[in-house]
Formats: C-alpha cells, structure tokens, sequence
C-alpha cells in the first residue's frame, strides 16, 4: 500500500470531522473510531513486518501522520497501547504464530489492550512486581493485582509482567504474559475514580485459581529485557504528537491570559514566555533523539519524561492563573446529588497534578539518569 501526504492530510481532517459529526454523540465510541481508522489502513505504520494490514512508513512519516493527526484535533485513541506498545515489542520479541494472532486485529482497530505493570507497592519501581504466574500444562495461573491500568475497562486483552520464579527477586524470575480480559469471574476490572470526576484509571485483579494466559511472550524468566524494550518504545513518535496538543493548550491559555487582562502581570508575562521557550526546546530534544541508539543507556527517556511531565504540570497552574477567581466555578450548579463538571482548565489543572507521578515518577526519572547515564553509586534498596 503507498503512503503519500500533502492533500491526504487535508483529506483526513475533513474525514475525521465528518465521521465525528455522524456518528459521535455525547461520549466518544472510540472502539469504532479505532475500526474506522483501521479501515482507512491508518494504524500500525512502520512496524516492519508485511501481512499484517499496516501502511509501510518512514521514521518521518510516522512524525508527520501523529503529529496531522493531534492537529486535526481527532478523537482521542483507545488502541494507542496496542499499536505503539504491544505491537512493536511483539515485532522484536514474538513469535511468527504470536504476530499472526495478535497484529492484525491490533491493525484492524478489533482488539483493544491494557498495560498491567503498576502495582500497589511496585509503581516506578518496576521490579518490585509481586503477581505471580504459575505454570499448568500448557498455561498459567495468574493471581495479583495490578493499579493504575488504563483503560482496562475497555480492554480485550491485557499484557502483564508477573514472576514466574518462584523466591524470585527484583528483575529476575520475571515473565512476559498475554492475558484476556474476559474471564468472568477470573478477571475483576474496578474503575478508580480521579480528582476530573472521570474514571480512565482501573485496579486489576487476577484469581489465580482460575484466571489463565496462555501466551508468553520471549522466555520464561525473560520478562524484564522484553519489559523495557516495551518501555522504549513508550516514548518515540508519540512525544511529538503529545507536544502538538501542549501547544494547543498552551495557545488557549495566551488567549485567556489576553482576554481576562492577565498578561498586563509581568510575572504572568514572563511565565507564558518561559512555558513557550521550554515547549520548543522539548520539541528539538525529541527530534535530536528521535531515531537514534538505543535509549537504555542515553537516558532520553528519563529525560524526556522529567521535561514534559513538570512542563505540563505547570501549564495547569498556569491555566488557572491567568483566569483568576473565575477558575474556582464550575461550567454548571452542581450538588451532592449532581456530579460536578470541570471547565477544560480545570480539568487541564486537576488531571497535570499527576503528571510527574505516572509513567514513571520524577524521583524515578532521576534515579535512572544518575546511575546509568552518569555512573553514580546505585541507591540502597531494602
């Protein structure tokens, strides 16, 4: 299949706000908008392997569509962890049979998944992980629980990192799993609800006396080295599509700033300023990296994190600055008996709070670069 660009993205904007207006109402069907691309043959591009639906890519047209894409302002994607995550670590670690099940529904927008790494107690920690897998014939017996999974209530299959060795430690012993999410009874999905009111977040528990995964995926015990290249690919070309959307918040709250007069404030002068500066300098420590040697030992990933997660997390603080008292009313009279709605600042404010938390936190990020990048003494682990 070609790729080309040029009227095409033009072409996909029309496209993507005429499917909206036919078919969206109220709360987004993203499971459909994710076959509707999956049609157009607009997911998994470049992943390098032929068969499978996906357009074939360049690095930069990879660039070029995600960053069309957040410009169009199209629905937010619930196949992202499928496509960008799973998809590529089963290109470098599955096998053929493994690719051939999973890929293509991933390409079709069918098959949704989650990521079932965080665990109360092992976060950014990752290795602290306790879920255990317990071989039974040709399966495993999965029992734990995983938290802060997102999109979980939405997911049709879920890929978990579980221990496998038993008196296992840290990163050993660990295993690479393809769970379903549809085993009643086997798999329990509770929505967490957050500060915005919304529940994208869930806690996962596994019955080990009944919930099964019959894939693996690299090794037994090989789940560690197949964990953190899934991780590098967490952080590549969808950095710069997320940096499309901060500048479009970041333009909003400029507009904002000159309306309600707050820009007059040097101090609020010299912030937005400063939040512009650091957003284009992301934008060219993406692009530098972008392509490049493996991350593991660069620490770009850390890096990047550390930038974007504190950046955004200020621009809340910002949005809610610039507005002034008005920022402290809802968009509507609420009650105990009514859910509050958010205006997006607020919800721009609320949900930025954990910005540097998720995903790895801050305390994490650094840890990481000092020690594999700067060689500092590792930090004693109980």
């Amino acid at each position: 299949m070609e790729f080309g660009f040029g009227a095409e993205d033009e072409e996909f904007r029309h496209e993507a706000r005429a499917w909206l207006a036919a078919h969206l109402t109220g709360r987004p069907e993203r499971r459909d908008w994710e076959r509707e691309l999956g049609r157009g043959g607009w997911i998994g591009l470049g992943w390098g392997e032929d068969g499978y639906g996906n357009r074939r890519a360049s690095l930069i047209q990879q660039v070029v569509w995600a960053e069309e894409y957040a410009r169009a302002k199209a629905p937010a994607r619930s196949g992202h962890i499928g496509e960008n995550l799973l998809a590529p670590t089963l290109v470098a670690h599955g096998t053929p049979e493994q690719k051939s099940r999973f890929l293509p529904p991933v390409a079709r927008g069918d098959e949704l998944w989650c990521q079932g790494y965080s665990e109360p107690g092992a976060g950014s920690d990752l290795a602290g992980v306790r879920t255990a897998a317990v071989r039974d014939g040709g399966a495993y017996r999965v029992t734990g629980q995983k938290i802060w999974t997102s999109l979980a209530h939405e997911a049709d299959w879920c890929f978990v990192l579980a221990r496998t060795g038993a008196g296992s430690v840290r990163h050993h012993g660990l295993s690479f799993l393809l769970v379903p999410m549809d085993q009643p009874g086997r798999v329990e999905v509770r929505p967490i609800r957050q500060l915005t009111g919304t529940s994208e977040f869930n806690e996962v528990f596994f019955d080990g006396a009944v919930a099964r995964a019959e894939h693996l995926v690299g090794g037994e015990g090989d789940g560690w080295r197949v964990a953190m290249s899934l991780l590098g690919f967490e952080r590549g070309v969808s950095t710069l599509a997320q940096q499309i959307g901060f500048a479009e918040e970041l333009g909003r709250v400029v507009e904002t700033a000159v309306a309600t007069g707050a820009v007059t404030d040097p101090v609020v002068r010299d912030l937005l300023v400063r939040q512009w500066a650091e957003l284009r300098t992301m934008r060219w420590n993406a692009l530098r990296t972008l392509g490049g040697p493996d991350a593991g030992g660069t620490g770009a990933p850390s890096v990047a994190k550390l930038l974007w997660g504190g950046w955004h997390r200020r621009l809340g603080e910002l949005a809610v600055r610039v507005r002034g008292a008005a920022a402290a009313v809802g968009p509507k009279d609420w009650s105990a008996a009514t859910p509050y709605e958010l205006d997006a600042f607020q919800h721009l404010f609320l949900f930025s709070r954990a910005d540097t938390v998720y995903g790895g936190s801050d305390e994490v990020q650094r840890t990481i670069i000092a020690e594999r990048v700067l060689g500092l003494p590792k930090e004693p682990r109980g």
